[in-house]
């Protein structure tokens, strides 16, 4: 088999991914190079990923790259995954997920979510919505860039603290700087968090696809997953939308946990499904249909209005 051509973006984290998966191909005795490429979530930071628009920010461009195949799978953080994928494209492999949980990054010591002057930073629209729900007095201000670049910012002053995935922070070796591991009863991660998604296009050879997935899928976490992006798919919830979903797995039952808040904090829908891992995707959907009508449906067209002024 020919060399597998690797794409990513070109931060340091999304090289860590890439990396990481070059490794898992190089156990089952796969030979790859990786390529990097920029996209339109690179090049603007001086505009919230909402404004930016929701669908395909951090993929677009290496899709490209995926259809006239310069490369045969793309890297990407599985939590940037928009909900539905371009036609010819699919995920073929999750791997392990590392910790899921949002934390509270700071070089201040004594950092706390009760302090009455605290400023965070954070671009997420689901952290910035789930502060005002449980913390309202905590400001918050946008901080865009790769990692490196949002921990230089709060170290110059922008904000005292930054809310971010745990996965990112350990993957770059910033442990160090965690203040606080947040409860994943009030902050639900964004679906997918914590693993990292392999997408290819149809004209992959079928034999490099599967060689591929066998190598790199980790079966467990591609059950949680498939239960979230279907709840996320139900639900249209893009990069933008405050949505947030964590199935867990336990021997073979799927359990999950999802819902939606409204962009200013003030109302919070929160559901929770228990079944087979065999029905996940069926598991996922009734999800985010009860959610919809317990008075999701119309936390999601206002979020929609407000996004579009």
């Amino acid at each position: 088999m020919d060399k597998i051509k690797i794409g990513t973006r070109g931060s340091k984290l999304a090289l860590w991914q890439a990396y990481h998966i070059q490794d898992l191909l190089a156990a089952a005795g796969l030979e790859s190079e990786i390529i990097t490429i920029e996209t339109i979530g690179d090049k603007i930071l001086d505009v919230s990923i909402a404004k930016i628009g929701s669908k395909g920010v951090f993929t677009e461009e290496i899709e490209e790259q995926l259809s006239i195949g310069t490369i045969d799978i793309a890297v990407h953080s599985a939590k940037d995954m928009q909900s539905v994928l371009p036609d010819g494209f699919e995920l073929i492999a999750f791997t392990e997920r590392e910790v899921v949980n949002d934390v509270l990054v700071s070089e201040k010591s004594d950092i706390s979510l009760s302090d009455e002057n605290l400023v965070i930073g954070t671009s997420s629209t689901r952290r910035v919505a789930l502060l005002k729900h449980y913390y309202p007095h905590i400001k918050t201000v946008p901080v865009r860039g790769n990692l490196q670049t949002r921990i230089q910012k709060m170290k110059d002053g922008a904000c005292d603290a930054l809310l971010l995935a745990y996965a990112g922070m350990h993957r770059m070796g910033y442990s160090s700087l965690i203040r606080k591991r947040l409860d994943l009863d009030e902050f639900i991660p964004a679906v997918g968090q914590g693993s990292v998604a392999i997408e290819c296009y149809k004209s992959i050879n079928p034999e490099k696809k599967q060689a591929i997935k066998k190598a790199v899928s980790h079966p467990q976490t591609e059950i949680r997953l498939e239960t979230e992006r279907a709840f996320l798919r139900t639900l249209e919830g893009g990069c933008s939308i405050p949505v947030f979903g964590l199935a867990d797995l336990d021997n073979k039952t799927v359990k999950m946990k999802g819902g939606i808040v409204s962009l200013d904090g003030q109302e919070i829908i929160i559901k929770e499904v228990t079944g087979s891992a065999e029905d996940a995707k069926s598991l996922g959907e009734k999800l985010a249909n009860e959610v919809l009508n317990a008075g999701g449906a119309e936390i999601l067209k206002e979020i929609k209005e407000e996004l579009k002024k």
